[in-house]
């Protein structure tokens, strides 16, 4: 947590297709699924900043939490209803759900306060999807973005 702001940072990476989706207003919920524990249960929260990046490309995007939904129990079921109530604003491919039926826990992310930024290349090397940013291990885009 930043002391200074009391709020999270998050670096999340997103297909190039879907960050258009959420600049252009049409996708308003990010939704983040995984096989086992979700490693972000308890470390977004509402009013937590993202910093949006385009997969092999730069931070061009930031937006705010306005909504969680944590999931630890998901089911081929579950997902089903997930998609029929939230896909509008999910906007997930047919195959992309199904290829998810096999995920376990997961969170839905509404998102507000979405604007462009200056674009930011920054050095990220690891495949990891979703940052949960520190003091020191941000990327420098703390500093960069007067956060």
């Amino acid at each position: 947590m930043d002391a200074t702001k009391g709020m999270n940072y998050h670096l999340v990476i997103l297909k190039k297709p879907y960050l258009e989706l959420i600049l252009s207003g049409h996708k308003m919920i990010e939704m983040r699924l995984s096989r086992g524990r979700s490693p972000l249960v308890g470390r977004v929260h509402r009013g937590d900043g993202l910093f949006l990046k385009v997969s092999a490309g730069p931070v061009c995007a930031k937006a705010t939490v306005v909504n969680i939904k944590y999931y630890e129990t998901l089911t081929p079921p579950l997902l089903a209803r997930i998609k029929q109530q939230y896909n509008d604003r999910i906007m997930g491919a047919d195959a992309v759900w199904e290829s998810m039926m096999d995920r376990k826990s997961g969170l839905l992310v509404w998102l507000r306060d979405i604007r462009r930024i200056e674009p930011i290349r920054i050095e990220k090397k690891d495949w990891r999807a979703w940052v949960v940013l520190k003091e020191g291990k941000d990327f420098g885009l703390l500093d960069r973005t007067g956060v």
